[in-house]
């Protein structure tokens, strides 16, 4: 399990829908661990879940091929490649910053733009399907650049979006398929689910005693991964809100490490590595704190979700309140992308063109993130030399 999804790791690019992709080729059609309908019904429960879709969907894979051990050993295969890379950057990242390298950061930010512009796109066309979910998902955004955002104003715009989803939405699809994909019975989804809260509320509490030591870190990646719905890239938002107003970096080091995980193999929450490296000053405790923490909560909730969702699933205003936390992240997501994304990073009209052309990339002709970025980053260091 371990050599197999360390394999994927090193070579599982452009982010979570991807990743789905290179899993199924993998663990389905190659090797035979589950059948494609089993396979199917993960994904469906991931994907409703917060939390990295991806790595939940490894997780649980894991569970089934080889119990616990196999379920860990398919995360830390998977995330280790990516996780390395992204505190190498953060160690490189707190040298002095010359022309050039300020150069770099700038083209980092504009893959940063042309990224989550995709993400914006891509979610809405997929969770925004109806009026009621449409408007969920502009009230949203409107809400969040009025109120110049916060992590606050996050948690209300979403519990608004889910008494919002339960009364307009029209109830998704459930997911109760899942519930023969992997045998996790209820004395292991109950305590799951037990810790996933206890983790939540005793982190946030002890952070009050510390606002800058290593618990509020904790706390911090902690709550985003326990809060992220709709995909990796929501939890952009999430995080920065918590770290760049509070000091624990600056914005320009926050968007050059998001667009530098661009170019990254394996789940874009390894960003986290970064982060944390970056907010203790190269502190390896800080990157394994901040990686860890962004990581458990959403596996807590696959292992408690694979036997709990399909009855939770059945009752219409669940999955109606689903429906409209889901439009909601699509206008969080919106919001970020104007501020803090393009306001920092877009100066001029040749910056507008760069953004545009690396959205026509991603969204037109597929191209591999990975291109986007050596395609920035060459058009700003270029033009800081001329």
């Amino acid at each position: 399990m371990l050599r197999v999804a360390l394999q994927l790791g090193l070579t599982s690019c452009g982010g979570p829908i991807a990743h789905l992709g290179y899993f199924e080729r993998t663990y389905v059609r190659q090797r035979g661990w589950l059948s494609e309908q089993h396979y199917g019904a993960l994904v469906a429960l991931c994907q409703i879940l917060p939390g990295p879709t991806s790595s939940q969907v490894g997780f649980l894979i894991g569970l089934h091929r080889a119990g616990w051990p196999g379920a860990l050993a398919a995360w830390f295969g998977f995330t280790l490649p990516s996780a390395l890379l992204m505190y190498a950057g953060a160690v490189l990242s707190a040298r002095p910053a010359g022309p050039l390298a300020l150069a770099v950061v700038h083209g980092l930010k504009l893959v940063a733009v042309a990224v989550v512009a995709q993400a914006v796109w891509t979610m809405a066309r997929r969770l925004c399907t109806d009026i009621a979910t449409w408007l969920i998902g502009l009230s949203a955004a409107v809400l969040l650049l009025l109120l110049a955002g916060g992590s606050a104003a996050q948690l209300g715009v979403l519990a608004g979006a889910a008494v919002a989803g339960m009364v307009w939405c029209r109830p998704a699809a459930a997911a109760g398929a899942a519930r023969s994909a992997v045998a996790v019975p209820g004395t292991a989804a109950w305590p799951a689910l037990g810790v996933f809260l206890l983790l939540l509320v005793s982190l946030a509490l002890l952070a009050w005693r510390s606002p800058h030591g290593e618990l509020a870190l904790a706390e911090v990646f902690y709550r985003s991964g326990a809060l992220v719905f709709g995909g990796g890239h929501v939890v952009l938002p999430l995080l920065r809100e918590s770290l760049v107003p509070h000091g624990w970096l600056s914005d320009d080091r926050f968007l050059a490490g998001y667009g530098l995980a661009q170019a990254m193999p394996g789940p874009l929450f390894s960003v986290a590595a970064y982060l944390g490296a970056v907010a203790t000053h190269g502190s390896v405790s800080g990157a394994f704190i901040a990686l860890a923490c962004i990581f458990l909560p959403g596996l807590l909730l696959a292992v408690a979700g694979v036997s709990l969702w399909g009855r939770l699933a059945a009752h219409r205003p669940v999955r109606a309140a689903m429906s409209g936390v889901n439009a909601a992240v699509v206008g969080i997501l919106a919001a970020a992308l104007y501020d803090p994304v393009w306001v920092s990073a877009v100066h001029d009209g040749a910056d507008v063109a760069v953004a545009a052309a690396g959205l026509v990339l991603l969204v037109a002709l597929r191209a591999p993130p990975l291109v986007l970025v050596v395609l920035c980053v060459a058009y700003s260091v270029l033009r800081a030399v001329h």
